[in-house]
């Protein structure tokens, strides 16, 4: 059982500046400052994967951290290298790209940039990556989620204990912020202000509302940049966004791909999440509904995942079936009057098999009479 039993002094020395201090606001100066905290955490008594050191700035958290555990981890990043070139090279591309994807880092594009010029969104997924893959067990993050908004705070949290968990993982975060504790759900919290630690039990994330509707055109413009291949999307494409609690988050984009007996297949031309909504499996719900809803008029609909997640999700779903394992999709490109192959994609093809929308309301979202 760790037991913490903690002393920090330092020397406070009377210069200037401390001299007025003192006389401005009448506090006497001491010879040292000295901080405590004493307790004792029961870790050993259950099996548990995540532990949260959490309270207000200045309370103890990395002193406790760092005197239990150890010195966090701390990596370096290659200037002028993509982000996947800083992973360990004995690590492969698919279990570098599987790992990113798993805590919504999931932008490939981004994969590809150095670490310097990424969102602080993204910095703080491609941080916790590298931890997943190369830090031993218990991983140790100090000021976990502190350098993010707190929506993409609360959904990598979610992310992180998700894999933790599937993995077997140990973590240990010390965080300030207490809007996590629901995202995260540690097995166990410690506060070292008061010396309190609870054991915990792993309980159901807090529900999102989610909107699906019909939208311009030109909204793929905010999503465009996220996608991994080019930038163009069909005129003639039915839009679709899902929105989060109002904010919209998710883009589909959808075509009528006719064939030679038949009229009536739909297809998923352009899927794009959001960075700061990757990890919740948003566009999985965006499809499954889409998918509902024009099986409900009695149309086929298909989807042709080529991210290898995104391909394990479908395959992971009842909603889903594949009738085609991934294979290379060849890309034309125009070069003076004529069309040339300029390689491909290994995609899949999945056909909807879920539940269908009732008739009206896919009608309504449809927009068909």
């Amino acid at each position: 059982m760790p037991s913490l039993d903690l002393v920090v002094e330092s020397a406070i020395e009377k210069s200037v500046r401390v001299t007025q201090l003192s006389g401005m606001f009448d506090c006497p100066i001491a010879d040292k400052t000295r901080l405590s905290w004493k307790a004792e955490l029961p870790i050993e008594d259950q099996d548990w994967n995540i532990g949260l050191i959490m309270g207000p700035s200045g309370c103890g958290k990395s002193q406790c951290l760092k005197r239990l555990w150890g010195e966090p981890r701390e990596y370096e990043w290659e200037n002028q290298k993509a982000v996947v070139d800083s992973f360990a090279q004995s690590l492969a591309v698919t279990e570098i790209s599987k790992t990113c994807s798993a805590v919504g880092f999931n932008t490939i594009p981004a994969w590809m940039r150095p670490f310097s010029v990424l969102s602080n969104g993204e910095k703080f997924r491609a941080i916790i990556a590298r931890h997943l893959l190369e830090t031993p067990d218990p991983i140790l993050i100090d000021e976990f989620t502190s350098i993010v908004d707190r929506q993409v705070a609360k959904i990598t949290s979610n992310s992180v204990q998700k894999y933790v968990r599937k993995h077997s993982r140990k973590l240990i975060a010390a965080s300030c912020h207490y809007d996590i504790v629901e995202w995260l759900q540690p097995d166990w919290t410690f506060e070292p202000h008061s010396g309190k630690f609870v054991w915990r039990s792993v309980r159901q994330r807090p529900k999102i509302e989610c909107t699906i509707a019909r939208i311009d055109h030109k909204a793929w413009s905010l999503f465009a940049p996220y996608h991994y291949m080019n930038a163009e999307l069909v005129k003639q494409a039915q839009c679709f966004g899902l929105f989060c609690e109002g904010i919209l988050a998710a883009f589909s984009g959808v075509i009528n791909k006719p064939d030679k007996k038949k009229n009536d297949l739909w297809a998923s031309s352009r899927i794009v999440t959001l960075p700061d909504f990757q990890g919740l499996g948003l566009a999985m719900v965006l499809n499954d509904t889409i998918g509902s809803s024009y099986t409900a008029i009695n149309r086929r609909y298909h989807t042709y995942p080529a991210h290898p997640a995104f391909i394990q999700s479908f395959i992971n779903s009842k909603n889903w079936i594949m009738t085609s394992r991934p294979k290379l999709q060849n890309r034309a490109h125009k070069q003076r009057g004529s069309f040339i192959k300029i390689g491909g994609r290994p995609c899949a093809t999945f056909s909807y098999v879920g539940p269908k929308m009732d008739p009206a309301q896919a009608k309504a979202l449809l927009m068909v009479d």
